[in-house]
């Protein structure tokens, strides 16, 4: 069960990586013109803030991955909580779909952690 938990945590450091490419690389560009359904205009214009959140995706990926090398729980459930309360706050504030892609996951692998 620990073995779960462990893969869960790191497919989430790994979907946080990807968020941080995203919004600090390719937020402007095609895909993620597309992903996150602006007009190029609209992405310029936000594309400060944007890198600005993908920087803090990548804390939370780092901090994951540090809760994976780190001995015990407390760590891994530290981060988990901060990505799950960001994943409830963004989608009940931006898109509901976040709500999908990262709180559910979070609060899985909370519960697979703490089970194990």
């Amino acid at each position: 069960m620990r073995m779960v938990a462990q893969v869960l945590v790191g497919v989430i450091a790994a979907l946080h990586v990807w968020f941080l490419v995203m919004e600090m690389f390719l937020w402007t560009r095609p895909l993620g013109l597309k992903t996150f359904g602006q007009t190029r205009e609209e992405a310029e214009k936000s594309a400060v803030l944007a890198a600005n959140q993908g920087l803090y995706n990548g804390f939370l990926a780092a901090g994951l991955v540090w809760g994976l090398i780190a001995p015990g729980r407390t760590v891994e459930t530290f981060f988990l909580g901060c990505v799950l309360f960001a994943g409830v706050f963004g989608g009940l504030t931006a898109k509901r779909s976040i709500l999908f892609v990262q709180a559910l996951p979070a609060a899985l692998a909370l519960v697979v952690l703490w089970a194990s």
